[in-house]
């Protein structure tokens, strides 16, 4: 029989050193809880917020910035795709629809992104929270997470956010709508039609003249941006791009058009398959150049790879930090023992047995280290979820922190190992004679 009761005693006797001993191997294991957690959210969000994207079609370039412009909205240049690609890929029977993805400015720190009513629909099956979706070039749908009513304006600045680029004075967008939560970076982005963002940079087809498809009037760069000294714009010689925002500030407010092959290009386009197969067929068919398809959750794979490597590393010196405290606590209780061998021997004599003696010394022990490895759970639980706060706020993506049946096996795993380290203590106790602990 384990006298508990005097366990307890004990340990209030020396609470001071107990208590360091537990703080100890709570951020021990702490550490290790925090990085699994941590790297599970990873994980979790990222997959979540790449649920709605089945293929995503790019210019040939690098597959992992594609995903992480397009899917994450991360800042970064990515190449323009000629422009019959969308309209391409729009009469594609296999696709129920696509979305453009443009990028280029923001608004008070928000991304200002052009696409398609099909992606804030999902293709009519699905309306915004409030309001509807943008039918004009004028006109725009914003995150659940921007903090504007409808019916404010936007007046786009060029540039990502932080980068201090001019601001389009002479446009402005309508906020007519409001996405439902997705916990994804497009909470904090704001949507508006691609013709819109086109119009704005002097990309696209003019409506002067009554003609809606005069795709002669710009020339485009590498970049997709326009050449402001081409002859028919009429600039002057320092190539003000004001003068050409005024020639197309006119017909801002116009409805919206069809893609054609004439149009400008775009770093990215969203695609909804009608099928797996379909899906399958298209990524083959648009993965070679001047295209690349890829499907986000194969280059989100190999991410995990990664991050699946700097955790096992993390953890190994998680499990460091654990066996040097198991050592530290194995010197502290062998001191300890050697204070209490009169305690011990006085015990022995008055009846108590060998098995009494082990099972005291190493419950006390095990309950210490118990006491720590649940402290260090929760502390590795709070450690997590502070640091997804602090990444969701960046990135907007909802990281859970949640724990698993394998965290469950973790922790009886550092159980099974504190207990047969505190068999050592204990059975140093079990073999002392008593008469020589009375003589000590």
């Amino acid at each position: 029989m384990i006298p508990f009761r005097l366990i307890a005693a004990d340990l209030r006797r020396h609470l001071p050193g107990a208590l360091m001993i537990v703080l100890l191997i709570a951020a021990a294991t702490g550490l290790g809880v925090a990085v699994t957690l941590q790297e599970r959210a990873l994980r979790l969000g990222s997959a979540r917020a790449a649920d709605r994207f089945d293929l995503v079609v790019g210019a040939a370039a690098s597959e992992t910035q594609l995903v992480l412009s397009s899917v994450f909205l991360q800042p970064s240049p990515l190449p323009l795709m000629p422009g019959d690609v969308l309209a391409k890929l729009a009469a594609d029977p296999r696709a129920a629809w696509v979305a453009p993805v443009g990028f280029g400015d923001n608004f008070e720190g928000y991304p200002v992104v052009g696409s398609a009513t099909a992606f804030i629909t999902d293709g009519g099956r699905s309306a915004p929270s409030e309001g509807r979706s943008f039918e004009r070039m004028s006109e725009a749908v914003i995150g659940s997470a921007v903090p504007m009513p409808l019916g404010a304006l936007v007046k786009p600045q060029h540039g990502a956010a932080g980068e201090g680029g001019h601001t389009h004075t002479e446009f402005a967008y309508t906020v007519v709508g409001r996405m439902a939560p997705t916990g994804t970076p497009w909470d904090r982005a704001i949507l508006v039609p691609v013709e819109g963002v086109w119009r704005i940079h002097g990309l696209g087809h003019s409506h002067e003249d009554g003609d809606d498809h005069d795709g002669s009037d710009h020339d485009h760069d590498q970049d997709g941006a326009p050449d402001h000294a081409a002859a028919d714009h009429d600039h002057e010689a320092d190539g003000h791009e004001a003068d050409g925002h005024d020639a197309h500030a006119a017909d801002f407010d116009a409805p919206l058009s069809h893609w054609d092959a004439d149009g400008p290009g775009v770093p990215a386009i969203i695609v909804k398959a009608r099928s797996i197969a379909d899906a399958y067929r298209m990524r083959q068919d648009y993965r070679h150049a001047p295209t690349l398809a890829v499907f986000p959750a194969e280059v989100l794979t190999r991410l995990y790879a990664t991050l699946g490597d700097a955790r096992r590393v993390l953890t190994l010196v998680a499990l460091g930090t654990e066996a040097l405290v198991a050592a530290s606590v194995m010197l502290v209780t062998v001191v300890h023992l050697g204070q209490r061998r009169r305690e011990l021997g006085a015990l022995r004599a008055l009846g108590a047995s060998r098995g009494v003696i082990f099972g005291l010394v190493w419950s006390e022990i095990l309950s210490l280290i118990g006491a720590g490895v649940a402290l260090g759970f929760g502390i590795g639980y709070v450690g997590a979820r502070l640091v997804s706060g602090v990444l969701e706020s960046q990135s907007g993506i909802h990281l859970p922190v949640v724990f698993e049946p394998e965290d469950l096996g973790f922790a009886l795993m550092l159980l099974g190992i504190a207990a047969v380290i505190a068999a050592v203590p204990a059975l140093l106790a079990f073999r002392q004679p008593p008469a020589a602990a009375l003589r000590s």
